[in-house]
This record gives C-alpha cells, structure tokens and sequence, in this order.
C-alpha cells in the first residue's frame, strides 16, 4: 500500500464495525487486507485494554509476523509515544494492550494454554487446519472475544474456504475485497496487474480477483499430504536417524536458483537457496561442501547442465581438505534410466514400463512416501519409517517448500510412461494454473530422497595417497 496517509480503507468500514465472533477478510493481492487489518488493530488497542494474538502457520522469526505492518501503522498513525515496541511483542503504554506473535504449527500448545485472548489474527490463514481449528475455536473463549482471518484463498478444497467462504458459521462476517477496492493502490501495482491479466487472465484470477483454483489431481504430491508430513516424525514418534544426505539442485542461469535440502533419514530438517551465476560454480559447490562438512551428509546433484561439472569442483575440494574431511557425492542425472528397472513398482507394472526416466521414479516414490504419511496421520494406517516422509516445521523456507513439491503435474511421454512436467512446461505463460517458477528446493528435496546411491564417490584416487 504506497501512501502515509493516515486513513483505512473506507470500502471495509461496515466490516469493522459488523458485530460479529468471525471475521473473514479474504481476496486477491493488493487489496489492502492486511494493511486494513493492522490499522483496526492499532486503533483498536490505542482505545482499548486488549490483548491480540497475531498468528499465523510457520513462523520461525518476528519477521515472518505481521509485526512489521502494526509497527509501520502505528508510525503513520502517529501513536509512537503511546506503543512500546519491544523485540517480540508490542504493547500500548496508555490503555495496557498487548500484541503477541505466534506460529501455529510450532506453538499450537502453547497458544492452547493463553488466557484472556480479545483478538486472535490469524495472518495467511489459507492452510489452517480443521485440527488446528478444533484448538483455536476454544481457545478464545473471553466474552466478546474475536477471531480475524485474513488470506488469499489458494484451492477450493482448503479447510478454511470450504468452513467460512463456501459455508459460513452462525456468528460470521465474511468479505472479498480486491485491488479495485483499494484507494490506496499505486500506478505502478495498477499496471502490473493490467499486464498480468492480459498475458495470463486465468492467473490473474486467481493471483489479483481472489479466485481460488480447484484442486488439481493432476499434481504429483497433492498439498493435503505435505500438510500432514510437516512434523510427522514427531507425531509418530520416530527416531531421527538413518543415512544423511543433501540434495543439490545447480541453477542453469537467468533467473534460476540454487538449493539445498537436507534429509536425515525420514525427516527433512534443513533447506537453502540462492542466487549464483554459471560462472560460481566453485563457489556454490563450496557452499554445499562445506554444509555438507556441518551436518556429515553425503551429497547427490543435478548433473545436468551447468551443474555437470560439480563432482569434479567436490573432488577438487576433497583433495584441498589433505585428508580431514572427504565428503561422498554423487550425480543424478533426471534424464537418466530408472533404477532396478526390473523390479515390480505396482499391481506387476516394472519400473522400466511405468516411469520415463529416474526423475519421474524419484518423483513417485516421494509422493508415495508422502501419501503413506497423510494415511498414518490422518486414518491410523501403519507403515515403515523409511516408507514414510516428515518435514520439520523448523526448516528454512518451508511456506516455499510446500508450494513447490505440490505445484509439478505428472505427464506422460510418447510411449505411456509418466514423467513430471518439465521445467519449460511449467514456465509456458499458457500452462494451467499459470506459470511458475523452477522448482529449485522441490527438486532438490527429491535429490535428497533418490533411490539406490546414484553413483556416490568419494574420490577413491586420492584416499589411495593417504
């Protein structure tokens, strides 16, 4: 929102001032929600003794809250004398409010146990779960208390649009608002969007109109399955142990990025990304050595392209170490033929006749892990450890994570066998969906789960000198 003018958005006036239990505020990007939402909020507690819960699903620093908004709103309201913004929370020091900040996934218990909630926000609350809202309902229980949900709706069969959009509750305001209600919008926000709709208007609809897209069984790893894995380990109570492996996803150039994911066993703990050209290779592959030093990992890479030449860069830095550290590693070529091509994938298909290549059999075998996760946790199936996949709600860029591994949509070549939609697929302006970005820590992730040891050395040359 480009303004400092110290209003809000007349056109949510009547939906502020609904006596209501639930608020819903939902819509396409740059239309103000979020912003509206924190200057109530301010107003609100500059009047009032209240305590408001800001929340939202992964937060693992103030950052990611929306304590950045309330502090800029509280500026442009010109209250700063009357607020005390202090490292993780934000109080009010006429009226006594307070503002505390909460990652649902992590901190559900303790958010269980709060007293005296006013306002619970829940901030991005598109992957709420009906779980998560059986706790939360009843948590807020103070007479008159509230609950505000804020979100731009993501599929159709979301908990949330599905409980407050398609079939609200007794007690429930709910508001669509886009950018065509919001005053405040710039010229350049303006022309961005006019862009995007006529390039792709079906993206449009869903990015800037609030649309929400139909769940797509098309996907390879349906959301619903990677929601239930974050944290599975600890639901199930698994040991965290097993091989240790990190997989390395090599930017091609442009606007692609490197990644990293890490795997313990079953359980992904850690993932990075960043931008580096083709001539960074060395630097990159230092990175991921290095990494790979910290966690004892083994590393498996995209051989393709540009980062064809990354074993002989981990060779090169395995001999520079003299001996105290030689990290394992390995390439995996997407192209490359399936592993143990004879073997029974299901129902007496062969591995040979059901995938295209290693990339589409590595892609399958990660969502079927995924998929026995989502049938432990939610219908009480049992099944192995190694046969099943957790996700640490600890780990890095996880929201992006999650987009990722379920955005790819399974194909088929031209003699039947599955493949996963390519890169330049994904990218096409006239894809389904719209176009999206690379899947950098998608494929990386499913690097770190690649079946057998894809060729793993540890530059047996040079141990011979040692």
């Amino acid at each position: 929102m480009q303004t400092t003018r110290p209003t809000l958005n007349p056109a949510l006036k009547s939906f502020w001032r609904t006596k209501a239990r639930n608020r819903i505020l939902y819509g396409g990007r740059s239309s103000s929600k979020s912003w509206d939402a924190a200057g109530f909020a301010v107003f609100l507690a500059n009047k009032y003794r209240l305590r408001v819960l800001c929340a939202r699903q992964f937060q693992n620093k103030i950052a990611e809250s929306v304590y950045t908004l309330l502090k800029i709103q509280i500026e442009r309201f010109g209250l700063s004398q009357n607020f005390e913004i202090q490292r993780d929370r934000i109080t009010n020091k006429v009226t006594g409010s307070e503002f505390f900040f909460y990652g649902i996934w992590r901190s559900i218990d303790e958010i269980k146990s709060l007293e005296g909630i006013d306002i619970l926000w829940i901030e991005e609350g598109h992957s709420l779960t009906s779980e998560q809202w059986e706790v939360l309902e009843p948590t807020i229980r103070k007479e008159d208390s509230q609950i505000w949900i804020i979100f731009n709706p993501k599929l159709s069969t979301d908990f949330v649009y599905k409980r407050f959009v398609v079939k609200p509750p007794p007690n429930t305001i709910v508001r669509k608002i886009n950018y065509d209600e919001n005053p405040f919008l710039s010229n350049t926000i303006a022309q961005i969007i006019e862009a995007a709709r006529e390039e792709d208007y079906e993206d449009y609809l869903h990015v800037y109109e609030g649309v929400p897209r139909d769940d797509d069984d098309q996907v390879i790893i349906k959301r619903s399955w990677i929601m239930a894995a974050i944290d599975a380990h600890v639901s199930l109570g698994w040991s965290v142990t097993g091989r240790k492996r990190l997989g390395f996803d090599v930017a091609d150039g442009g606007q692609d990025l490197c990644a990293n994911v890490f795997a313990h066993g079953s359980v992904v703990q850690w993932a990075d990304l960043w931008k580096a050209s083709e001539d960074e290779l060395l630097k990159s592959c230092s990175r991921v050595w290095s990494k790979a030093r910290e966690l004892e990992a083994e590393i498996t890479y995209d051989s393709i392209g540009v980062g064809a030449s990354s074993g002989a860069k981990f060779g090169e830095l395995n001999q520079a170490s003299n001996g105290a550290c030689i990290i394992s590693y390995g390439k995996f070529n997407a192209g490359g033929a399936v592993w143990r091509p004879d073997a029974i994938y299901s129902q007496g298909t062969k591995n040979k006749d059901m995938f295209s290549n290693i990339k589409a059999q590595a892609w399958w075998m990660v969502a079927d892990r995924f998929r026995n996760t989502f049938n432990a946790i939610r219908n009480g199936q049992h099944f192995d450890e190694d046969k099943m996949i957790s996700i640490s709600s600890s780990c890095p860029y996880l929201d992006q994570l999650i987009d990722e591994l379920a955005t790819p949509k399974r194909d088929y070549d031209g003699n039947g066998k599955v493949k996963v939609e390519s890169k330049k697929d994904l990218a096409n302006p006239k894809r389904i969906g719209g176009a999206v970005p690379s899947p950098n820590l998608a494929d990386a992730f499913v690097m770190a789960f690649a079946p057998g040891r894809i060729s793993l050395k540890i530059n047996e040359d040079f141990l011979g000198q040692i």
